[in-house]
């Protein structure tokens, strides 16, 4: 693939092939380096910038009208990068760094999995992080979950750790998209599609009384949950009987998100109070399943109203 040209290679990329778009951001990088460094100088974020670049041409190359100008378009999105960071550093107080990161629009995988012809092969390569990182970048880029805080209060970690996981994940994120480029890779969509059925599934049990039965299907019999209030319980028992008294007391669900990871599946739900009683549970719930062998064996369950009005 090194002997065809980047027209080639980009007309191939922009057509869905992944070795052709792995071989163009290899073939690149150490002029998109360069740029970096002629904006920011020797500094240690200079690789955070050619790697955030990296997800930003992968969601842009097929707007890339001009093949010839590639080269020169590359390194105006580095440079564009640079400068956000030189911008950033000035702005932003020592207390709140999360502004630091570029806005997650630019960064969004989510938004790229959806529009992207590769979009199986980014979820292979988010897949290849460590469960640590994985966590924390699903969280952050595939959930309504975005904030330092929030992240942290699911995982249980400190601010700080949440920082730091997610800037060692950007960067194996890009250099996975190079290494796997040309592996095969599986149907990322089918596998989403196929746990939002069971988990719509599992909520309408909670509705017609079957919820026990549902939940016993997809968890270890000696299931671990963390609560919202950190209460931590064993077994299925307390979790069905907390659904049902919910449920009981004219609480609804609704399914709103459903993100699936190797080994970790989250769902996002809307929570509906009854008119009677309209603080009975915060407005949304998410729900983090750490998966052994397919089936749920940790779950953490986190409010993120009830979080930021506490």
């Amino acid at each position: 693939m090194s002997e065809l040209s980047d027209m080639e290679l980009v007309r191939a990329a922009q057509g869905g092939d992944a070795g052709s778009l792995g071989e163009l951001l290899h073939r690149h990088r150490a002029g998109m380096r360069a740029a970096a460094l002629g904006v920011l100088g020797y500094r240690p974020e200079i690789e955070d910038v050619v790697q955030e670049s990296c997800l930003i041409v992968l969601r842009r190359l097929g707007d890339l009208r001009d093949p010839q100008a590639l080269a020169g378009w590359l390194r105006s999105v580095v440079r564009n990068q640079a400068r956000g960071h030189l911008r950033a550093r000035v702005a932003v107080p020592l207390s709140d760094l999360d502004p630091l990161l570029p806005p997650v629009d630019e960064l969004d995988p989510a938004r790229l999995l959806e529009q992207h012809a590769l979009k199986d092969w980014l979820w292979h390569a988010v897949n290849l992080l460590s469960p640590e990182q994985r966590l924390v970048t699903l969280l952050r880029y595939f959930t309504a979950v975005t904030s330092y805080e929030q992240i942290a209060a699911i995982c249980g970690i400190p601010v700080g750790t949440v920082r730091s996981r997610l800037s060692h994940a950007r960067a194996r994120l890009t250099e996975n998209l190079t290494l796997s480029a040309d592996r095969a890779h599986g149907d990322q969509a089918a596998l989403t599609r196929a746990r939002h059925h069971e988990a719509a599934q599992v909520l309408e049990a909670a509705r017609t009384g079957r919820y026990g039965e549902a939940l016993a299907a997809i968890c270890h019999p000696s299931i671990e949950m963390t609560w919202g209030s950190g209460k931590q319980t064993r077994g299925l028992d307390y979790p069905v009987r907390s659904m049902y008294r919910d449920v009981g007391d004219g609480v609804r669900f609704r399914l709103a998100n459903v993100v699936a990871g190797k080994d970790v599946l989250i769902w996002e739900t809307d929570l509906t109070n009854p008119p009677e009683d309209p603080s009975h549970c915060p407005p949304s719930a998410v729900w983090v399943h750490f998966l052994e062998q397919g089936r749920t064996g940790r779950t953490r369950l986190y409010h993120p109203q009830a979080a930021v009005l506490s």
